[in-house]
């Protein structure tokens, strides 16, 4: 017998929803690095930002394979006009450029953290830990979602002394996997000196991901004897 969009008492329908949550370790993090320079000259103040954008990515890109990915963002030089005094004169110019990485490899996250933070005027914000797109933890989250629906669906039949007969349906309303709050670390804004060692590496907790599946299925039904 064919199934209709409805339920009849022949074909009773039995609609039920599915959820999982699921607490899984991250696969990557991401840190935003953000690099200042300023001067009286322009073209000055974008040659240290040059010079400095360039050895903050050699110092990225030294991680090798630990670094999934790199990208450069905004790059702005700003003049600053002075506040008093008769027409308009540039103070001082601001530079900036943004970077982002991403590192799946978290011991060496701790220590670059720290190098980079401890560069003049440069400012790190992060990590921000992060499931990959393909991840596994995904199919689990689902499956789990399934499997407490047939469950579900299960219960209520036997509550009615029948049995399921056929899936009818199955929608996934989505799995979600919230965003958590960032962990941020910023620089000093001087260098340090040249006899100082390197400051021991940050020691980063990564925080795990909470993932939420939910999913609505519909199922036919033996006809139950009420």
């Amino acid at each position: 017998m064919t199934a209709t969009p409805y339920g009849t008492p022949e074909t009773p329908h039995l609609t039920v929803r599915g959820e999982a949550h699921l607490d899984v370790a991250p696969e990557i993090a991401r840190i935003g690095v953000t690099l200042t320079a300023r001067g009286r000259d322009r073209r000055g103040t974008l040659d240290d930002l040059t010079r400095r954008n360039a050895s903050v990515l050699d110092l990225i890109k030294s991680y090798g394979d630990a670094v999934e990915h790199l990208e450069t963002g905004a790059l702005t030089v700003t003049p600053e006009l002075t506040k008093h005094g008769r027409g308009e004169r540039v103070r001082t110019y601001h530079g900036t450029v943004h970077l982002t990485a991403e590192l799946g490899d978290f011991t060496a996250l701790g220590e670059l953290v720290t190098r980079l933070a401890d560069l003049e005027l440069t400012r790190v914000d992060g990590p921000w830990w992060a499931l990959r797109p393909d991840s596994p933890a995904y199919g689990e989250a689902r499956r789990l979602a399934v499997r407490e629906a047939v469950q579900r669906a299960r219960a209520y039949a036997e509550a009615l002394g029948t049995s399921l007969a056929a899936l009818i349906e199955l929608a996934d309303t989505g799995t979600e996997l919230p965003h958590p709050p960032a962990y941020a670390a910023r620089s000093m804004d001087f260098a340090a000196s040249a006899e100082d060692t390197a400051p021991p590496a940050l020691d980063l907790e990564p925080r795990r991901q909470h993932l939420h599946a939910e999913i609505n299925a519909r199922f036919t039904m033996v006809p139950p004897s009420l």
